[in-house]
């Protein structure tokens, strides 16, 4: 596969998949908070969240073959396996193959969630905030697009986004599923 075909599969796969990623995190925020409301929720709306998880992992996967098929900027195994370890913009890379790895936490965790206690898959679970950031930091300093305004201005509404997600869903009391856990001191 030559010519500038895998540079347009790499960055639109790129794009896509942080797309994907920041539905996914937004819409776990929406249903973790009580903006929909307190009753029970319908299977659908988990299952849109689990949807847009592994999606946001096959792109990912499809961007990182695609880089590999490059021939522009020459990609090895080693340079998206491990950080710092591309001499084309190594912490912009780095930060790419950080998110991969903590996607793929995520991603994994939750697809055994049934087998794993709570408190482990939950605690996995919350590193989709530092998958996030990661992630838009990878997109803003590695992407070809980090110089359009456009692309800059979805990220910015993007991350202020989720930061006032966060905000709401910190500032709610905790519900009995999330009770903190007495230490047993007092």
């Amino acid at each position: 596969m030559g010519g500038r075909f895998p540079w347009y599969l790499a960055r639109s796969a790129g794009m896509v998949a942080w797309a994907l990623l920041t539905l996914a995190v937004v819409w776990g925020l929406l249903m973790s908070t009580k903006i929909f409301g307190k009753r029970p929720r319908p299977a659908w709306l988990l299952d849109l969240h689990r949807y847009l998880g592994g999606l946001a992992t096959i792109f990912t996967g499809v961007h990182v073959a695609a880089i590999l098929l490059d021939r522009y900027v020459t990609f090895t195994p080693v340079d998206v396996l491990v950080p710092f370890a591309s001499a084309w913009h190594p912490g912009a890379v780095a930060w790419g193959v950080t998110a991969m790895y903590l996607l793929l936490a995520v991603e994994l965790t939750s697809l055994a969630r049934a087998r794993l206690p709570r408190n482990v898959w939950r605690g996995v679970h919350m590193a989709s905030f530092p998958l996030f950031a990661v992630a838009t930091l990878h997109g803003l300093t590695a992407g070809t697009d980090r110089h359009v305004m456009v692309a800059v201005s979805v990220a910015i509404g993007a991350v202020m986004l989720v930061a006032a997600l966060s905000a709401v869903r910190l500032a709610e009391p905790p519900t009995p599923s999330r009770r903190p856990v007495s230490t047993g001191r007092g």
